[in-house]
């Protein structure tokens, strides 16, 4: 029921991958099929009248093509009124936008001359007193409006190359956009992901809590306080969570009580911590950050996620400051585990690509980067050092520096299993004998490919529909200590992210550490 609300965001989404490109768009021919028997509107515009405000109300050379266009595919056919008044899309829109400008008082979408004659029309039923060519100039304010709404609340703020962020940005097609929504039926209109939602309406809440003064700030305890104990800090530590509605403001005690660890255990999972029964000072750390601050981190990533591609029901993310790799399949988490990413030396790079081979008892063809900072200096110190580690010299290089490998096996970097999803960054997923990293809290220790605490798991559920492959086959694979590669049957995409911030479809926000300060970047971009 909203053909045109989806064509205008379609035509917006196309100018802002355009606007670096000189060449403007193509003018639409006016569509004469569309005739006041079957337009969606009875209410036509005047095209000299149109003109007229293009010249003197839109600047953009691109912006006036886009809006020529889009009455030009209606045969300049009204979009926001028809002979009874507001049409239900344009009460539709103006509800969307009044609700956002009261949740964040952004005042760069704020039109006050628009919204005063919103308001009359919504309000007082004053259609019938308004004259014609007020009638069409509000129509076509709607439109230059409705574009501008969109790229401030949708579109991207920065550039993600510049911010080091390799996953092809999302690209809506208008074609499709109508096809999608054609198929709503009372749905809530949503161009981006849920995941952009969830965080967006947790920045509302934390930004109630803003106007309110924020949270008061809680003393570090002394030593760990343990289910049981009584402390001083406990009403105030209560209290707080309270404010975010994570525990019950009745209870207002200084006992640490079973209703306080559920809390306290949910709190550790919010802040990435290591799971525990008691109260410590990396905790009250966490919770002590300011309100400021935390909207700041939730609204960094609320711009990363405008970045994000759809992503597929079947599929592989990882998001690199949780440590955490994630399998999906028809929408749904099937797998998880933890993973080790790179050192902030050696970080891990942020890009997307789909997995096509798994290679069991995998040599480790050593980087020349690696050669040349480990290993020849290591050579050169000790003779007997390629023996010791299992590796050969298969080649040289122009420069007269070694290629080298290790061989599948005891001590082999890679494990007995790799995953690899061809890409120009050399990264790719692998087992690894240093198995107690995945204990650690903080897990970025290599050298930018991704270690996996499971990787038997993972390869048993790429190969789950192979009879070829079943799970005694895997086993024998990876212990053979003879290289072998196996194709899967179908690629499977692979998201390599770079959250510090989101939430979940319960209201729970969570944030993590900004490992390689990609936050503190994006930050000076985004605010004053």
């Amino acid at each position: 029921m909203k053909y045109f609300i989806i064509l205008l965001l379609g035509i917006l989404l196309m100018q802002c991958r355009q606007r670096h490109n000189k060449t403007l768009p193509d003018t639409l021919p006016r569509d004469s099929t569309i005739t006041r028997q079957n337009a969606y509107s009875e209410l036509f515009l005047d095209s000299a009248g149109m003109e007229a405000f293009l010249r003197e109300e839109v600047e953009n050379d691109s912006t006036k093509i886009y809006i020529r266009n889009f009455y030009n595919s209606r045969n300049y056919s009204f979009a926001w009124f028809n002979k009874d008044g507001l049409t239900v899309q344009a009460e539709g829109f103006w509800n969307l936008y009044d609700q956002y400008i009261k949740n964040t008082n952004d005042s760069a979408v704020y039109y006050r001359n628009l919204h005063q004659a919103m308001n009359r029309l919504m309000y007082e039923d004053s259609l019938y007193e308004t004259p014609a060519d007020v009638l069409a100039n509000t129509e076509l304010r709607l439109t230059r409006h409705f574009l501008y709404y969109v790229k401030a609340v949708y579109g991207p703020k920065a550039n993600p190359e510049v911010m080091r962020w390799h996953i092809p940005k999302r690209k809506l097609n208008a074609r499709v956009l109508l096809d999608s929504f054609i198929s709503l039926q009372k749905q809530e209109w949503k161009p981006l992901s849920e995941r952009f939602y969830q965080l967006r309406n947790a920045v509302i809440k934390y930004r109630r809590i803003q106007e309110k003064g924020g949270w008061m700030i809680i003393a570090p305890p002394t030593e760990k306080i343990r289910k049981g104990n009584r402390n001083k800090l406990i009403p105030a530590l209560k209290k707080r969570l309270s404010a975010i509605d994570a525990y019950s403001p009745s209870d207002t005690t200084d006992l640490y009580n079973d209703s306080l660890l559920t809390a306290i255990k949910m709190l550790q999972q919010q802040f990435g911590l290591p799971p525990s029964n008691h109260i410590d000072a990396a905790l009250i750390k966490e919770l002590n950050v300011p309100v400021e601050e935390r909207l700041k981190q939730m609204l960094i990533n609320l711009e990363r996620m405008k970045w994000m591609p759809p992503q597929p029901e079947n599929c592989i993310t990882v998001n690199i400051p949780e440590y955490r790799l994630r399998v999906y399949e028809n929408g749904n988490e099937v797998l998880g585990m933890n993973v080790v990413v790179g050192k902030t030396a050696n970080r891990t790079v942020i890009f997307s690509d789909e997995l096509e081979f798994i290679v069991f008892s995998p040599y480790w063809n050593i980087p020349r980067s690696i050669i040349r900072r480990e290993i020849y200096p290591a050579m050169n110190r000790s003779t007997s050092y390629l023996q010791r580690n299992n590796m050969e010299v298969i080649g040289y290089y122009s420069d007269s520096l070694p290629i080298v490998r290790q061989r599948p096996g005891w001590g082999n970097a890679l494990g007995d299993v790799k995953f690899i999803f061809p890409n120009s960054y050399n990264i790719y997923f692998h087992d690894t004998p240093a198995k107690a990293l995945f204990g650690r809290h903080k897990r970025a220790f290599s050298h930018g490919c991704i270690r996996l605490q499971q990787p038997f798991e993972l390869a048993k559920y790429l190969l789950r529909n192979n009879p070829d492959w079943p799970e005694k086959a895997i086993r024998k694979a990876m212990n053979s200590g003879t290289e072998k590669w196996v194709r899967i049957s179908r690629p499977l995409p692979v998201f390599i992210t770079y959250f510090t911030s989101w939430a979940d479809d319960r209201g729970m926000v969570y944030f993590t550490e900004d490992i390689y300060g990609h936050d503190k970047k994006l930050e000076e971009h985004l605010f004053e």
